[in-house]
This record gives C-alpha cells, structure tokens and sequence, in this order.
C-alpha cells in the first residue's frame, strides 16, 4: 500500500511539472503527448472508480430480498452477484485493477453487512471484505481470459457423453492455459533427436515392467522425454493410447515430474503444504459454521461423523475434508469415488460402471477404511496399486492437468475449489 502511495504522488508530481511546461517545449518532447494521453487516462479511470455505482437494480428479486433482510448469500446468488458486478464494471473500463475491486466491494459490503461481511462467529475478518475483493478479482480474471494464451484441451465425444476423452483422429479444442507454464513444449532438450527421445520411450516402457527399477533414473528420463509427452497428449491422442505408450505417466512420481514441468508446481507438495497452512481451519469452518447453516449439511456430517467412527490422523482429516466440501457444493461423490471390494483385483472391476472422467477406485466400502485404491481414466485402468488416500487424490486431480480433460460437470466447483486451494479459506468466508 505504501509503494503504491508513493508512485500516485511521483505521478501527481510529474504531472504538475507538465503542465507548468511551456507550449513550445510541449509540442517539441514526444513524450508530452504520451504523458498527457496516460495522465488524463489515469484521471478517467480514478473518477470512474470513485463515482461507480453498484447495479443493484439488476439483480434478481430472490437475490435483493436476501440482501434487504440481513440474510447470508448462499453460494449461487453470491456468484450471481459477483457476475453483474463485474460485467457492469467491465463497461466502464477494460482495466480493473485490484483497486477498482476494493472499492466495489467496500460499497457493497457497507450497505449490506449483515450479507455480505466477513464475519465467523460473530467476529469480523480483517476489513470484512477481502473475501469479495478476491471474488471479484477472479471473475474480472475470468473474463479476461479470452486474451490470453491458448491451449488445446478433450471435448466430449458426444452430446450424451459424460466423458472428455475425443477419439483420436479429432483435434482437441481451444481452452486457456489454466496456469500452465509449459503446456505447449516448443523444441527438444539440447542433445536431443527424434532418435533418441524414441529410445528413452522404449527404455521407460521396460523400466514400467520391472519391480526394481532406479526411481530416480525414471524421473530422469521423464523429465527428458516431457517434449515428446505433450506433443502426444496435445495431438489428441486417446487415453488408452496415452497408456500404452506412457504408462509410467499414470504413476505417482513419474505423474509428478510431469506436473512439475508443466505447471512449476509440485504436485504432493503444493497440497501437503496447503492442508498444513489452512486444511484444518477449513474442516473446523465446516464442522462448526456450516453444520449450523444448512439441515442437509448437518445430517450428512453427522452421518460421516459415524463412518469415520475413533479414526483419527492426517490422512482421515483430508477424506473428511473431500467428503464434507461434496456436500457443501452438493456435489456427487459417486462421481469421484467407485468402490469395489476390499480384496477385488485389478481385472475384476467393472470399468464400465466406472467414470469416464478420472476417478479413485476405493477398495472397500468407505474411504475411512479402504488400505487401497487405484485410479481410472477414462474407463482405463491407470494404476492399480495406491496405498495411500492423498497420493490418490493428488494424482486423479493431476490427471486433469497432464491428461487435458475438462472437469465434470457434477464436479467442477470442488475441483475448481482443490485447484485455487492457496486462497480457499476466502472462497468460503461469508458465503
């Protein structure tokens, strides 16, 4: 805040020298016109930020009612909300700046704070709007997107199809980049041929064979061959032709390599260090503010509560947590989680009753209880032998990365949730 104070008043400053700046000196300095075009550009925007108006006549009937009454908005309203706030903003000025969202939010929240505040307990959160600040930040984001980089990702095959994968002859369609920093590799690593890169596919292929094989010589490999690895996924390959000819991408530490290239992230580790920061305040969030919200929430935590019986430790939090944001979105967990037997193999389940989208098979009747899963794409058999519960998840939620598929429809508020799980305590607060 302070930088910023200082760079307005460097800017009123130099706008001063400028218009104390005689015509003749004016009109021979290219830089005048720039300035005064940029200055007065700044004045707009500042005057259009300060006189904004919120359209609150647009919202709907249900939504205003709320908001008159002192209710608290539930997730869809607020999102509605959200959308005509920004769209609003956006004909005023195609920049929006997180000022722009600070100031629309304080109007918003002082006229409503009973609705819209942050508030747990009965205590304010900070200034009680950041919450609607970063909502609004993301939206303006989201609209923004369509000058931005491009990525090709699967479209459903068909029109009844729940599943993302597109045969292979067909080109996969234009997405963004969804924070991908290497979606596209653009050239081979230095020393590196077509030759070479073929005979390091065929090495990792044996390597997925062995029970013994040097888990760091794989991770090597991987990271040389990620220009060949995405140049198939971005052609539109099938998954069952991913499988075949990368089948150690659909493994734990060779998924994460790939990841990493991709994104710049670790894939473990980016959520491990998330769940440690803010996972248990989140499931506290849950388990005391929203049980009290919400009858459907209460009877489905106090139905998991039974499930999840004295069981306790890291891994038990983070299925509780899964489960519980199921309800909180209403979401189906059938869509994520397929459970078999205990003791079912690999070639007994049933892949047709399965997703069509990447999902964590769990041996057992429960998540709680389950000391194996495996994970399916696309009704394809990926890894058969997961021990533990959040590798599981961190590697059916990597897939959607590495693999270009869309998020089900029946789950893409939880996963959308998952996927901005650095800011996820503010998508929850006062909504």
């Amino acid at each position: 805040m302070r930088c910023c104070l200082i760079l307005q008043r460097l800017q009123n400053k130099f706008s001063r020298r400028h218009y104390n700046t005689p015509p003749s000196q004016q009109s021979l300095s290219p830089l005048s016109v720039s300035s005064n075009s940029s200055s007065s550009n700044q004045t707009s925007a500042a005057d259009w930020v300060d006189t904004f108006e919120i359209p609150w006549g647009k919202f709907s009937e249900e939504l205003m009612q709320s908001l008159e009454r002192g209710k608290r908005l539930s997730p869809k309203m607020r999102k509605e909300m959200v959308r005509i706030v920004v769209s609003e903003m956006m004909r005023k000025s195609s920049y929006l700046g997180n000022r722009s969202s600070t100031e629309a939010a304080k109007k918003m929240v002082a006229k409503y704070p009973k609705s819209l505040q942050d508030v747990i307990d009965g205590d304010v959160i900070g200034p009680g709007y950041h919450s609607l600040v970063k909502q609004l930040q993301y939206r303006i984001d989201n609209v923004k997107r369509s000058t931005m980089p491009k990525i090709r990702k699967r479209k459903r095959c068909c029109k009844t199809s729940d599943t993302d994968e597109i045969p292979p002859e067909q080109r996969a369609a234009i997405q963004d980049t969804c924070g991908c920093i290497n979606w596209n590799a653009k050239s081979l690593p230095l020393g590196e041929t077509a030759e070479s890169q073929q005979q390091k596919k065929d090495k990792l292929k044996m390597m997925s064979l062995q029970n013994e094989a040097n888990p760091e010589e794989m991770k090597l490999l991987m990271r040389t061959t990620f220009y060949s690895q995405r140049k198939d996924i971005n052609q539109g390959k099938s998954i069952q032709d991913v499988l075949e000819t990368w089948p150690l991408l659909f493994h734990d530490i060779e998924m994460a390599v790939h990841y990493k290239e991709l994104t710049g992230l670790g894939l473990k580790e980016t959520f491990m260090r998330n769940m440690d920061m803010k996972g248990k305040r989140l499931l506290n969030y849950m388990n005391i503010v929203c049980v009290n919200k919400n009858k459907r929430f209460f009877l489905a935590q106090t139905k998991l509560m039974m499930v999840r019986g004295e069981l306790d430790g890291y891994s038990e939090d983070v299925k509780e947590m899964v489960l519980l944001l199921f309800c909180y979105f209403n979401e189906n967990e059938e869509a994520m989680f397929f459970c078999v037997e205990d003791t079912c193999l690999a070639v007994e389940v049933q892949m047709d009753n399965a997703s069509l989208t990447p999902t964590i098979i769990v041996c057992g009747q429960s998540c709680f209880y389950a000391k194996r899963f495996m994970l399916s794409v696309a009704q394809q058999m990926g890894h058969n032998n997961i021990s533990c519960f959040i590798s599981a998840l961190c590697m059916m939620f990597g897939s959607y990365y590495c693999l270009n598929i869309h998020y089900q429809l029946g789950l893409a508020s939880k996963l959308e949730f998952l996927q901005r799980f650095e800011v996820l305590f503010f998508l929850l607060v006062g909504s």
